[in-house]
């Protein structure tokens, strides 16, 4: 169990105010969507949750402020998987997944058998177990997505930072990976979740932060927030919204007219 509360969180970079007086708190058992159109800051926000960026405010991980704890201790509440991340060493998938035990180990240690059996879990669950001799560096978009989340999986942190988890992904592998955030969090974890896809975000997320221009405009369930007004105020768009069914949709339609 974790609890991640973001106080009048603020960042600027340059002279650009990318986070103005941001303030959320979160809790184990939810998976959280952050979304919003491109260049609101959704990415600078998870960046932000974890002292990764300077920020105004403070950022509590259970009770402790982020910014001064150590960074072990803090990856091992929080696993993070990036957006678009590169690899540049030519490592097989099973030791590129390894990585994730990182924070649990000293200076020189070794992977012992708790850690091999961390590192197996997450590779089954991430569905790359087909892949564990493969060369990372060789891998397709998707492939290495999936591996790229196992890593962040390997952690077993009671919470997750996943910064668009759905990027070069199929429309079969988007759904699984969804499905396996939804049981992170029926295991009591916290999940927070970049994502553009509103259809996904709709069907999945207990709870959506909707940003614009640096600030949140809405923060509740997905039946709040995504309401025809938010997408055409955010968006700039016409959609068509049914949340009530077996599978909630949001279709747009086109631009706004205003």
């Amino acid at each position: 169990m974790v609890t991640l509360a973001v106080e009048h969180v603020g960042v600027k970079l340059g002279r650009r105010i990318v986070l103005h007086d941001v303030s959320a708190s979160l809790s184990s058992g939810e998976i959280v969507g952050i979304v919003g159109p491109n260049g609101a800051g959704k990415s600078t926000l998870a960046r932000a949750m974890l002292a990764l960026i300077p920020a105004s405010g403070r950022v509590l991980v259970d009770g402790q402020d982020a910014a001064h704890m150590r960074r072990a201790d803090l990856a091992r509440l929080i696993a993070y998987l990036p957006q678009g991340q590169s690899l540049h060493w030519p490592l097989s998938v099973e030791r590129l997944v390894g990585l994730g035990r990182l924070p649990h180990l000293g200076p020189m240690s070794r992977i012992g058998d708790d850690d091999a059996a961390a590192i197996e879990r997450a590779m089954e669950r991430a569905d790359v177990l087909a892949l564990r001799d493969r060369v990372a560096t060789e891998l397709s978009g998707g492939e290495r997505a999936r591996v790229l989340l196992a890593r962040a999986l390997a952690v077993e942190a009671p919470a997750l930072i996943a910064d668009e988890p759905l990027a070069s992904l199929d429309p079969g592998h988007q759904i699984d990976v969804m499905e396996l955030l939804k049981s992170e969090v029926g295991d009591g974890r916290l999940v927070v979740a970049v994502l553009h896809d509103l259809t996904m975000a709709a069907r999945y997320c207990d709870r959506l932060v909707l940003i614009a221009g640096g600030a949140i405009v809405a923060d509740g369930t997905p039946e709040t927030v995504l309401s025809p007004d938010n997408l055409r105020t955010v968006y700039g768009v016409e959609a068509r919204i049914d949340l009530n069914g077996a599978w909630p949709t949001v279709t747009t339609l086109g631009r706004s007219a205003s």
